[in-house]
């Protein structure tokens, strides 16, 4: 078993996967302000969700649930994917 089934996506490294993947710039304090506010307050559509899941999924070497890429907010989307990663799944 690996470290990383411990591991936390956090806010400020969501912003920075948003920018790289997506080309979308957002402060990770604006981000955690917003949390629940739409992906598209942000300016990040669904490729771009798709793309940070995909970053994701090569990073920690594991598939993350199908409803990660439907996501509608950063809080709902770290909910998920940090649930998916402390289990496992």
């Amino acid at each position: 078993m690996t470290d990383q089934l411990a591991y936390q996506v956090t806010i400020e490294e969501l912003a920075a996967l948003m920018k790289r993947t997506a080309g979308v710039h957002v402060e990770p304090e604006t981000l955690r302000a917003q949390a629940d506010d739409g992906f598209d307050t942000f300016g990040l559509d669904s490729l771009g969700l798709l793309g940070i899941v995909a970053e994701l999924e090569k990073r920690y070497g594991l598939g993350l649930p199908e409803q990660a890429e439907r996501c509608k907010t950063p809080a709902d989307f770290l909910a998920l994917i940090n649930g998916a990663l402390k289990t496992g799944v």
